[in-house]
C-alpha cells in the first residue's frame, strides 16, 4: 500500500535530486499576458530549479496578485529580470552562457525528445495566442516542438513550459542509469 510522504521525507528526497543536478536551466518568457499562466510558469520554474527567468514583451508582472495566486510565493525563489525587447533577452541569455531553444510549432522545429537540451540551456516560450515571435524564432539557436497526437493542436503555454523544463531535467537525470532513489521511508 502506498502512502504520501511526510514533509520531511519530501524535503530529503528533493535535496537528494538537487545534489545530483549540475546543469543550469533558464527560461525566456515572451508576451505571456495571462497572470495565471505566468504564476504557473513561475511555480514550475521553482520546482525544476530554473536559475534565471527573463520576461519580455507584454508579459504579466510577477508582482501582480493574480500571478501570486498560482505562483504561491515562488516568484521570490526564481531570479527574474524584465527586458524591453526580445533581442535584449536573447542577448542576456547568451551573455550568461546559455544556448536558447524556443518551444514552438514552427517550420524546422525538431521534436522535444530530439532537441538540443544539454545543460546550460535557456528554453523560450511565447504568447498564449500566437506563440513565439518571428524575432524570437530567428534569434534562437534551435526550435523544438512537443509532439501531440490528440485532436487538439496546441497546449496551454504553462503546460508546454512544464513539459519542456521537465524534459530538460530528465535528460540530465537519465545519466543515473536507474539509480533513482525510491521514496524515502520505504
Amino acid at each position: 500500500m502506498s502512502t504520501q510522504l511526510r514533509p520531511t521525507d519530501v524535503k530529503r528526497l528533493n535535496r537528494q535530486w538537487r545534489r545530483r543536478t549540475e546543469g543550469r536551466l533558464a527560461l525566456l518568457v515572451e508576451s505571456v499576458t495571462q497572470p495565471y499562466n505566468l504564476g504557473s510558469i513561475l511555480r514550475t520554474c521553482a520546482t525544476f530549479g530554473v536559475d534565471q527567468l527573463w520576461l519580455t514583451g507584454n508579459s504579466a508582472d510577477p508582482d501582480d496578485p493574480k500571478v501570486g495566486k498560482t505562483a504561491l510565493g515562488t516568484a521570490a525563489k526564481v531570479p527574474h529580470t524584465r527586458l524591453s525587447t526580445t533581442a535584449e533577452a536573447l542577448d542576456a541569455a547568451r551573455a550568461d552562457g546559455y544556448k536558447v531553444v524556443a518551444v514552438e510549432l514552427a517550420k524546422g522545429a525538431v521534436p522535444l525528445h530530439a532537441a538540443p537540451l544539454e545543460p546550460d540551456v535557456c528554453l523560450a516560450v511565447g504568447a498564449e495566442d500566437h506563440g513565439c515571435s518571428p524575432a524570437l524564432l530567428a534569434g534562437a539557436d534551435a526550435v523544438t516542438y512537443i509532439p501531440q497526437i490528440g485532436r487538439v493542436g496546441s497546449l496551454n503555454v504553462a503546460v508546454a513550459t512544464a513539459i519542456a523544463l521537465a524534459e530538460a531535467r530528465r535528460r540530465e537525470w537519465a545519466t543515473f542509469d536507474g539509480e533513482a532513489d525510491a521514496p524515502v521511508g520505504n
